[in-house]
Order: structure tokens, then C-alpha cells, then sequence
């Protein structure tokens, strides 16, 4: 467990990792920059896309401190610089555990166990680097084929109403699945979802009614906090 953890956590690997990370925080710029220069193209003014910008990085807030919370317990799994160059990538904690164990045990080794060494700590990095492999490939190579088809659909004035309902669809699906394997874990869990349910629309109603835009930017993080705060008093 020692010697893997001095590989883990060695020079070369947090080599490697930053350069993960600075690819990824030159994505983000680049991203920026590339829709701010397109906003005026649909219609958005410099306020609005600071607000978009705004609005997305609170989002974002939410669901990290729950990953940083599995992330801290990778650390000591697989040392420093992996954790941060998975997280950095991928984003899904829960996942990477899952990689990292079926590595471990591929080899014979659970993982965090004192049989943890230099063999079953580079199989469980083989394993979350190939595992997360298929998202980055599928956005590299199947970004523009689906950029075109939504430029083609949107042409006639009803596919843009049918893919807005679409989009609209997809969200409420993914939402709700997550939500729905949260609640048959327990009651606890169904009270979270209800109680967030229920603030969402209300946060969404006064921003409207007092005309306060940075109210709905904050309105997931608000919600995300609601749902800590009752998840907290029922623990």
C-alpha cells in the first residue's frame, strides 16, 4: 500500500495531471469566448451572456460539493493527482470509484486494502482512464454530425417548437431519473426530492414577480441547498 501510494502520488503523475487540468480550464476559456463572440448572432447582449455565464457557474456549485465529498475519499484511495485528473475530466466521483474497484479487483485486490500495490493501482487507472474514454470520444467525434442535424431541423418554424419540446423532454427524463433511483433508496431520500420539487416553482414565481433575474440564476443552487438542509434535519 506504501509503494503504491508514493507511485500515486509521485512527480511524473502530477505531471500528467496538470496538463489534464490546463487543457481542460483552456477549454473552458475558449468555450467563453467563442459564445460571447456569437451572442450577438442570436440575439444576446454583453448582460446576458454575463448572466448565462453566471447562472452556469452557480449551477455548477451544487453538484460539486457532492462530488468533492467522494472526491476526498478517492484521495486516499488513489492518491492526489488521479483524483484530480479524473474529477477534472469526467466529473462523476461515484463513477470513478466503481472504475477504480473493478480494477483493483481485477487483479485479486480490493482496493484501500494493505494488498494495494504498484500492479493494482495502475489496473484501476487503466480501467477509469478507459471507462470514461467512450463520452470523450462519442463529444469528439459526433459533436458536428449533431450540430448539423440541429441546423436542419431547426430551419422550418415548427421543428424549432418540436426540438425545443425535445430539449424540454430530455431534461425533465434525466431529472427524473435521477431523482427516481434516489427515492427507492428510502423515505428520507423521497422527502429531499418532494421538498425540492416544491421550492423550485415558489423560487421561480418570485423572481418573476419581483423582477429579480438573479434570483432565477441562483434558483438551483438555492434549491440544492433546501434539499442539503432537509436531508440534514431528517438524518
Amino acid at each position: 500500500m506504501k509503494q503504491a501510494m508514493e507511485l500515486a502520488n509521485s512527480p511524473v503523475i502530477w505531471v500528467f495531471a496538470a496538463l489534464v487540468v490546463v487543457i481542460v480550464i483552456f477549454q473552458a476559456i475558449v468555450f467563453i469566448r467563442i459564445a460571447s463572440q456569437a451572442a450577438p448572432a442570436v440575439g444576446m447582449n454583453k448582460k446576458e451572456v454575463g448572466a448565462a455565464v453566471r447562472a452556469g457557474a452557480i449551477s455548477a456549485l451544487g453538484p460539486s460539493f457532492a462530488i468533492i465529498v467522494v472526491a476526498i475519499s478517492l484521495i486516499t484511495l488513489i492518491g492526489d493527482p488521479v483524483t484530480l485528473m479524473r474529477i477534472g475530466i469526467v466529473g462523476s466521483a461515484p463513477i470513478e470509484t466503481v472504475g477504480a474497484s473493478l480494477g483493483s479487483q481485477a487483479v485479486g485486490v480490493d482496493l484501500g486494502s494493505p494488498k494495494f500495490n504498484e500492479i493494482a493501482f495502475t489496473n484501476a487507472v487503466w480501467v477509469m482512464c478507459l471507462g470514461g474514454m467512450g463520452w470523450l470520444l462519442f463529444v469528439a467525434l459526433f459533436t458536428k454530425s449533431l450540430d448539423k442535424i440541429q441546423t436542419k431541423v431547426a430551419r422550418k418554424g415548427n421543428n424549432v417548437t418540436l426540438l425545443k419540446a425535445v430539449s424540454t423532454a430530455a431534461m425533465i427524463g434525466a431529472f427524473s431519473f435521477l431523482g427516481g433511483s434516489e427515492m427507492i433508496k428510502g423515505v428520507t431520500e423521497s422527502i429531499v426530492l418532494i421538498a425540492a420539487f416544491l421550492v423550485m416553482p415558489i423560487i421561480i414565481m418570485l423572481s418573476k414577480k419581483l423582477n429579480a433575474s438573479w434570483l432565477r440564476e441562483w434558483s438551483l443552487g438555492l434549491v440544492i441547498l433546501v434539499g442539503l438542509s432537509v436531508g440534514y434535519l431528517l438524518s
